[in-house]
C-alpha cells in the first residue's frame, strides 16, 4: 500500500499540487504521534510516512518553529507541542489534565463565585486550556489558548517556582518572561518571592500585572510527581480584600490538590 506522503508526491508538478503535497506530508507526520507512541524520532517517522529522512527533518523543523511539535528534553525525540492547542480547540477535549480538572473547576467557581481556569506551561509561557466563567456580572476571563509571560502573573509565578533558579534567571534576563525595569537586585528579590510561592503552595498577584485584577494560582502534578498544570482564579480587585485573597488562595490550592489526586499524584 502506498503511504499517504508518497501518493502526494505523485502529483502533476504544478505549484498547487506541490503546495498540497507539502500540507499532506506535514499532516502525515503529525498523525504519526499517538497516545500509545507520543515520542518519535526522525527515522521512525520517515519509515511510517514513506519519505526521506531529510524531508521529514525539514517538516519537523517547520512544525517545531510553529510550536506544533517539540523535542523531548531527555530523549531528543519529537512529541506534539502545545501550539496544537492554540490552533485546534477540539484537541482540548482529549487533554487528560483538562478532563480531570473540569468538574473540580466548576465546583471551585460555585464555591468562590469567581472564574476558575486551568493553565499549562510550555517552558516560557502559561496557556489557558480550560475555564469556568464567574456567574457575576463583573468578572475576569480569558479566551482558551490565551498565553501569559508576565513575571507577576500568578500562574507564571507558580510554574517558575518549580523551575531551576538558573533557568528562571535566564528567562527573565533574556526577556522571554517579561518584567520591565528589572535589575539584578530586583531579580534576586523575585527569586526569593518564588521560594515563598513554593513553600506556601500558591502564588498571588494583587493588581501587580493589571491594576484592576487579582489572581491566585496553585500547581497540579501528575502520577510521577511532575508539575503539569496550574489552577488559576482571576478576579476583579475591587471585590477581593487581603483576607479574601487568602481564602481564594487556599481554595485554589485545595482544588489543585484534588486535580493532582485525580491524575494519580
Amino acid at each position: 500500500m502506498t503511504p499517504p506522503a508518497a501518493k502526494a508526491d505523485a502529483g502533476n508538478g504544478t505549484s498547487d499540487s506541490r503546495g498540497t503535497s507539502v500540507i499532506v506530508n506535514a499532516i502525515a507526520v503529525l498523525r504519526c504521534f499517538s497516545a500509545e507512541e507520543p515520542l518519535l524520532g526522525v527515522t521512525e517517522i520517515a519509515q511510517r510516512v514513506g519519505m526521506h529522512k531529510s524531508s521529514v527533518s525539514r517538516i519537523l523543523a517547520t512544525l517545531e518553529q510553529e510550536e506544533l511539535v517539540e523535542r523531548d528534553t531527555d530523549s531528543r525525540r519529537f512529541k506534539l507541542g502545545l501550539g496544537m492547542i492554540a490552533v485546534a480547540g477540539p484537541l482540548l477535549a482529549e487533554l487528560e489534565e483538562r478532563r480531570a480538572a473540569y468538574p473540580l473547576l466548576r465546583r471551585l467557581t460555585e464555591q468562590t463565585g469567581e472564574t476558575s481556569a486551568l493553565m499549562v506551561w510550555n517552558g516560557r509561557e502559561s496557556m489557558c486550556v480550560e475555564q469556568i466563567a464567574s456567574p457575576q456580572q463583573v468578572k475576569h476571563t480569558a479566551p482558551l489558548g490565551a498565553r501569559y509571560h508576565d513575571a507577576l502573573s500568578s500562574s507564571v509565578q507558580v510554574f517558575l517556582s518549580l523551575e531551576p533558579e538558573e533557568k528562571v534567571r535566564i528567562l527573565l534576563r533574556n526577556g522571554t518572561i517579561s518584567y520591565p525595569g528589572l535589575d539584578d537586585a530586583g531579580l534576586d528579590a523575585y527569586v526569593l518571592r518564588l521560594g515563598d510561592v513554593a513553600r506556601r503552595g500558591y502564588a498571588t498577584n494583587y493588581g501587580e500585572s493589571a491594576l484592576d485584577e487579582v489572581g491566585v494560582a496553585a500547581p497540579v502534578y501528575d502520577h510521577r510527581g511532575n508539575p503539569v498544570a496550574a489552577v488559576l482564579i482571576p478576579a476583579p480587585k475591587f471585590r477581593v480584600s487581603q483576607e479574601r485573597l487568602q481564602f481564594l488562595g487556599e481554595a485554589c490550592l485545595a482544588t489543585a490538590r484534588l486535580v493532582t489526586s485525580r491524575l494519580g499524584g
